[in-house]
């Protein structure tokens, strides 16, 4: 069932698996702030009843990146260009980079477990959205980059956060101060990525990976995935608390006394 396709995004869902497939091939699925709202759009849209999230790139490429045409002075038919959003006010801009933002917050809702299958480029915003999921299964040909340091800019689009939590402060910002590509074997060694296939094996091992996530019991894995998100920000005796309180309603909830 295809719930949205507009904007090169594209939105399906089958029972509990639902795809977001970036679906402008021939731009290497290059991203524009069109794309980043129909994203967030297709987020709002998802069933209650899914339960896995895949997000993949039609073509050769996962994504190349924002759209060199945003640094052009005319910029986006009916969108301000980015040079007309830096002459803009402090609070305006913040707002218009909030709001771009929201494409790529909602892939770690507690409710869902998402996966990136990752082929070819994956640049700048299209590294950071594949950030954004919580595993990326990327095939031998993948090439990561953070280009946007070596444009001036820096990474906006919530990919810092989650570079850091997996390959480290030292390597995320050599990562991104450098812009240089990180190829598969790279990635699967510094923890970016959670396997490594030949890209004709990509959607079956996604597939498989997804099966595999769906055998356990939904709000298992629910409490699970809290328990493990929000870690970092806890002492390791408040995480004794939280496990602690996560099992005490999971074992309610499988005796039958759950609120």
């Amino acid at each position: 069932m295809t719930l949205l396709d507009k904007d090169g995004v594209r939105l399906t869902v089958d029972d509990t698996i639902a795809t977001v497939t970036l679906a402008n091939a021939a731009k290497r699925n290059a991203q524009s702030p069109a794309m980043w709202r129909a994203l967030a759009e297709a987020g709002s849209l998802l069933p209650g009843n899914v339960r896995i999230v895949i997000l993949r790139g039609e073509g050769k490429s996962f994504s190349a990146g924002l759209d060199r045409q945003a640094f052009t002075p005319e910029g986006f038919d009916g969108e301000p260009s980015f040079l007309d959003l830096a002459r803009g006010a402090d609070s305006e801009l913040d707002a218009t980079i909030a709001e771009y933002q929201e494409a790529f917050t909602w892939w770690r809702r507690t409710d869902l477990v998402s996966i990136a299958a990752v082929q070819g480029h994956a640049i700048g915003a299209g590294f950071q959205l594949a950030l954004a999921c919580d595993l990326r299964v990327v095939a031998e040909d993948v090439q990561f980059a953070m280009r946007e340091t070596s444009l001036g800019l820096v990474p906006d689009l919530t990919g810092t956060h989650p570079l850091v939590g997996l390959v480290g402060y030292a390597r995320a910002l050599e990562i991104c101060a450098t812009g240089r590509f990180v190829h598969a074997a790279e990635a699967e060694r510094i923890g970016l990525a959670n396997l490594v296939v030949p890209g004709g094996e990509l959607d079956g091992a996604v597939a498989d990976l997804a099966s595999a996530l769906l055998a356990s019991p939904r709000d298992a894995v629910i409490e699970t995935k809290a328990l493990l998100a929000g870690a970092a920000g806890r002492t390791y005796e408040e995480q004794r608390t939280a496990e602690r309180a996560a099992q005490a309603r999971r074992l309610r909830d499988l005796a039958g006394l759950g609120e």
